[in-house]
């Protein structure tokens, strides 16, 4: 497959909302195919790029829909469109961001997105996976997954920002709808948002499980995002604690962020253990091809107070061996189609075939 980009629209400026794919080759000239390797886990064997647009067999938009908004350049990302459609071909698009950008529906166009709601997506939007460096590599030196021992009463685990104040509830509330409002008369292209307090909404989660006896909890709860810490996040002891709460957890809690995502469920599945998920009317991804409940505690927002329970009973369905099995499975998922270079191709794979 010949991938085509408009190499005129990238702007170093934005680097951030570069087309993920994009960034190991957008690089400077002395940036190596052994760095790109050690970098991003791709290598420039790995794809095809053609500067000639007719030669192409899928065109990528090179920066991302909300670039073009922010710098008032959307004519330019639809005209791109309309140029591939006249050629009959797709064109794929990333849609960046905790909240995402309103984008244009076009037959031939694809979005890529991390956040949003499932029951909103239209058919050409695919759920993007939070791409991660592994953290089995970075933190433990291993690339073999830590097997927890099934016991009993599974232990679950979270290390983050939780919050059980109704006044900041409030305030987190107030400020979704204000946002909301600014799209509503035109002053924001950020697409609403449900009025929910996540802090909130994983500190009485939380607290569920703390009351439950059918669980063992492993809980550090703190009350701001990374703990407050805004440089050398990578080393800082509080990324160390999160990662050893991972390792020392059978279960993860994923609650949603201020997008309607979860990174910590990429993160659960990269260590090899399985995620409490909270579904928030989430998109995972390749949910038409992927049964997800077999690999994760799923549980719906209405039975979030039963989550000690849907834990007990997953767990309880497990034999010794099936524990581990989900745990090296869970961490082999990710490996083969949640990382960076796997995802992208198995997703090329995907639209191939959907398209004859």
């Amino acid at each position: 497959m010949k991938i085509y980009y408009p190499q005129s629209h990238y702007d170093k400026k934005y680097r951030g909302l570069l087309f993920p794919l994009l960034k190991p080759f957008i690089k400077g000239p002395a940036f190596t195919n052994a760095q790109r390797m050690a970098s991003y886990g791709v290598s420039e064997e790995d794809y095809k790029f053609t500067e000639v647009l007719e030669e192409a067999d899928v065109a990528i938009l090179t920066m991302a829909w909300n670039y073009y908004l922010k710098t008032k350049q959307e004519t330019l990302s639809i005209a791109f469109v309309k140029e591939c459609a006249a050629l009959n071909m797709k064109v794929i698009a990333f849609n960046a961001g905790d909240f995402g950008v309103r984008v244009p529906y076009f037959k031939n166009l694809i979005v890529l997105r991390s956040s949003g709601y499932k029951s909103k997506f239209t058919d050409n939007e695919y759920t993007l996976p939070t791409f991660i460096a592994d953290p089995l590599k970075i933190y433990f030196a291993s690339d073999t997954v830590f097997e927890r021992p099934y016991q009993t009463k599974a232990v679950v685990g979270f290390c983050g920002q939780a919050n059980h104040s109704r006044l900041n509830a409030l305030r987190e509330v107030l400020n979704i709808f204000f946002r909301n409002l600014n799209n509503t008369i035109g002053r924001s292209k950020n697409e609403s948002q449900q009025l929910l307090s996540t802090s909130f909404l994983r500190a009485s989660v939380l607290k569920t499980l703390q009351k439950s006896k059918d669980v063992t909890t492993n809980f550090i709860v703190r009350k701001k995002y990374r703990a407050g810490v805004t440089q050398n996040k990578d080393s800082h002891k509080t990324t160390l604690e999160f990662y050893d709460n991972l390792r020392d957890s059978d279960y993860v809690v994923c609650v949603r962020g201020a997008g309607n995502f979860s990174v910590r469920f990429y993160e659960a599945m990269a260590m090899g253990r399985i995620p409490v998920f909270i579904n928030t009317d989430c998109a995972l991804p390749f949910d038409d091809e992927l049964a997800w409940k077999k690999h994760l505690v799923w549980v719906e927002y209405k039975e979030r107070c039963q989550v000690a329970q849907k834990v007990k009973q997953f767990h309880d369905s497990l034999s010794k061996d099936d524990f581990i099995d989900l745990q090296l499975a869970n961490r082999e998922l990710w490996k083969e189609m949640l990382m960076l270079n796997s995802f992208f191709k198995y997703f090329f794979n995907l639209i191939t075939i959907n398209n004859n």
